[in-house]
């Protein structure tokens, strides 16, 4: 009788390993799937935030070329006054909401980043002295980071260092040289619209 109970305890003790073993597989297929969700979310919110940061960024743009247009330079000094207070209330709200995205990047990322944000940060030094030039500079870089053929030559240089950076920092310079090739079209714009109406000005006093 005690042999048998010996023996049914040695049967018993490989089926009841097994139950664990298989319920252990299962907890860990529970708990990466939980993991695979939270990803997913996490992404979303990366995405979500990164939406919200570009449309501060597109809200702060609006707001300074509203300020800096030829269409405030042309309406009364009232006006322009009311204009200007509540342009700046929108500026300081907007302001208020910080957003931010960090990004995980390598040494050698930190260093491309580094690199390609220096070049940008010379050519901007150049646009007061050499718009028309400096412009020129800009559409090179960008031209670099785009995928479809350019319109104009290459920065080789500055397309190697983008390549080396983190795929969220390439958006953002890209989005950078955006902004800056627009507000350098806005200025001349401006420049051009002011410097017709100078012309402009003998004519009206000699018919006067």
């Amino acid at each position: 009788m005690a042999q048998a109970k010996i023996q049914a305890k040695m049967n018993e003790a490989p089926c009841s390993k097994f139950s664990r073993t298989l319920s252990m597989a299962d907890r860990s297929g529970r708990l990466l799937e939980h993991l695979d969700q939270l990803e997913t979310r996490v992404e979303s919110l990366r995405e979500a935030a990164s939406a919200m940061e570009q449309e501060r960024e597109s809200i702060l743009e609006m707001i300074q070329s509203i300020q800096n247009s030829q269409e405030m330079r042309n309406i009364s000094t009232g006006e322009r006054e009311e204009l200007t207070l509540t342009a700046n209330r929108l500026m300081g709200r907007t302001l208020c909401v910080e957003v931010s995205v960090g990004t995980i990047r390598s040494s050698q990322q930190e260093e491309a980043l580094r690199k390609a944000t220096s070049m940008i940060d010379e050519i901007v030094k150049k646009l007061l002295g050499d718009m028309d030039g400096a412009r020129h500079q800009l559409l090179a870089l960008h031209s670099a980071c785009v995928t479809e053929a350019p319109p104009v030559p290459i920065d080789q240089k500055f397309q190697a260092i983008v390549i080396s950076c983190a795929l969220e920092d390439q958006k953002k310079i890209k989005r950078r040289l955006e902004t800056l090739l627009r507000n350098v079209e806005n200025a001349e714009k401006n420049i051009k619209i002011m410097d017709h109406q100078k012309l402009e000005d003998p004519k009206a006093n000699g018919s006067q």
